[in-house]
């Protein structure tokens, strides 16, 4: 039996295969209630690598699936984020606390924090990156943020770093569940960029078709499609080589 059995959760098939990319020995493929699992095994640590989809629901779903499966000595909410300071792409962004941003609303929900043991030894992990690292709070909502006046607004009002759509949600479970939480994801999209198009039409169950008219309407979003794809490349890249060190920890 494994003295260490960690959680990371990723939304999408990308970051899914940035931090597989990291693990170079064998897994097992598991279903946890409908929730597709890998486990890589190492030592004394597994590593349960769980793709969650895209935005709060789905994460929570998943997460409460997992947890109520195996206990975990830490969880970690992985993939890439929009930054909410001046950095690079491909930058870290760490976070031991994270908020929920509604909606429909300008309120927040109250600051998720959850410490451990093994949470630390992650702190501690990151110190030793060659890329630039950022430490601090991220809020997450549940809609894509696309334009750079928002993400400015979020980051005043927030005083946050990162910007993403499941940690909240993800930390809320592991509250719950009483398991360390941190935040590790690298930088896709910057503090002062606008998105090329409007994500969240792709997030809805029509929303394939509504996006695919929405490019061939503009055109020029083609070029800023294109950057988005080099600078998730690259974020990718620095989540393998994070991931790298972690299972060599």
């Amino acid at each position: 039996m494994p003295e260490r059995r960690i959680a990371i959760f990723a939304a999408t098939i990308w970051e899914v295969r940035a931090v597989q990319a990291a693990f170079k020995m064998e897994s097992a493929s598991r279903c946890i209630d409908g929730i597709p699992v890998r486990v890589y095994a190492a030592d004394s640590r597994e590593y349960w690598l769980v793709q969650t989809g895209v935005g709060p629901e789905k994460a929570r779903r998943a997460a409460c699936r997992v947890f109520a499966h195996q206990p975990f000595s830490l969880a970690v909410s992985t993939g890439f984020a929009c930054a909410l300071v001046a950095t690079e792409i491909g930058a870290m962004l760490v976070g031991c606390e994270v908020v929920a941003w509604g909606e429909q609303s300008a309120e927040a929900s109250s600051v998720i924090d959850v410490p451990g043991e093994e949470r630390e030894n992650v702190l501690g992990l990151v110190e030793g990156v060659d890329q630039p690292v950022h430490v601090g709070r991220f809020v997450s909502t549940s809609r894509i943020v696309a334009t750079a006046a928002e993400k400015l607004r979020f980051a005043r009002d927030a005083a946050a770093i990162g910007l993403d759509m499941e940690s909240a949600a993800l930390a809320g479970e592991a509250h719950r569940a009483r398991v360390p939480f941190v935040i590790v994801r690298t930088v896709s999209d910057l503090l002062h960029e606008d998105l090329p198009l409007d994500f969240n039409l792709f997030l809805r169950p029509t929303g394939w078709i509504k996006g695919l008219v929405a490019v061939i309407g503009n055109p020029s979003s083609l070029a800023g499609l294109f950057r988005l794809r080099r600078q998730s490349v690259a974020a990718a890249h620095n989540l393998t080589i994070f991931f790298r060190r972690f299972a060599q920890g």
